[in-house]
């Protein structure tokens, strides 16, 4: 049954529900970054995206069933599910899981989130859309807000694990940027949210069968802790994010969610530093401003490109 508030024809919530349930979205994704970091000290970061991937379809199942959105797709779907299931849930996932192993949380997230800057450096090239100055002043801000982190005179370039993470990180984001530039060259014939579980069905499988291969058969020191990240991880940072943002997307305007979605890095920093004991650089938060500035810049252009179309 969908919320009193809710369209039953289009599913959209009220703009005060649908603005509540925004926030619960970037809370669930923001204090996931710091729950992912605890996981990947026990498990091995392939085995971690499998597991979170295992436990979002089984949760996906029924919700499906019982809203009436569990359909089969069609040949003209599959590229979208193939798309979002390899190169968001599996590249985008795993590689996080990677970074995470040798980079603080709170430094993950900003890196993570770096994606709309790939977005709108490769769009012009691929999709043909138009470079404006606006978009040229956010891709400049976001790309200075990388250097800020990139200081080579701060880097540790002595230490693998953190040269390999921090590329693991950048890996992701441009993984989920060309699932984003994939979608936007397409049409599809079922929503997303119907997508969502073969997308999550698709990425579990691959992952049953790379994480034994790459990593071997762990021996994962099981604990009731554990279990409950896992859930979390699996419950709130997947299956009813992608849910709830499913709605979000159809009751806010494109250009709010996707300014208030840049708020999740200010979530993990923040929760990062008050659960893990994170130090906050200073040179961190200036490139997280830097970061987010450039991607409302290069949204906000982009918005008043299609208004003169």
């Amino acid at each position: 049954m969908p919320p009193p508030t809710q369209n039953r024809k289009t599913g959209e919530l009220a703009p005060g529900h649908a603005a509540l349930l925004f926030v619960f979205v970037v809370l669930a994704w923001g204090l996931n970054w710091p729950v992912l970091k605890v996981i990947v000290e026990s498990v091995p970061p392939l085995w971690v995206t499998m597991l979170r991937s295992w436990l979002a379809f089984f949760t996906l199942l029924p919700i499906m069933a019982a809203t009436g959105n569990l359909i089969v797709p069609t040949r003209r779907d599959m590229p979208f599910v193939l798309s979002i299931a390899l190169l968001h849930m599996v590249g985008f996932s795993a590689l996080v899981t990677v970074g995470l192993q040798s980079i603080p949380a709170g430094t993950a997230v900003v890196l993570a989130y770096t994606t709309p800057l790939w977005v709108a450096i490769t769009a012009p090239l691929l999709l043909g859309e138009k470079l404006s100055a606006g978009k040229v002043a956010g891709v400049a801000l976001g790309l200075a807000g990388l250097a800020v982190i990139f200081n080579p005179l701060a880097m540790n370039w002595h230490d693998a694990g953190v040269l390999y993470g921090t590329a693991a990180l950048l890996l992701a984001a441009i993984s989920w940027a060309a699932s984003i530039i994939f979608v936007r060259s397409r049409r599809w014939s079922a929503s997303s949210f119907q997508l969502l579980i073969w997308q999550v069905l698709v990425a579990a499988l691959v992952l049953s069968i790379a994480a034994p291969i790459v990593e071997g058969w762990p021996t994962i020191p099981w604990s009731p802790h554990l279990v409950l990240l896992l859930l979390y991880g699996g419950l709130f940072g997947t299956t009813l994010g992608y849910w709830a943002m499913s709605i979000v997307n159809r009751s806010l305007p494109a250009l709010t969610t996707s300014l208030g979605v840049m708020a999740t890095p200010l979530i993990g920093i923040a929760s990062a530093a008050l659960t893990l004991g994170e130090r906050v650089d200073p040179a961190l938060l200036w490139a997280t401003a830097l970061i987010i500035a450039g991607v409302a810049v290069g949204l906000l252009a982009g918005a008043r490109q299609l208004a003169g179309k």
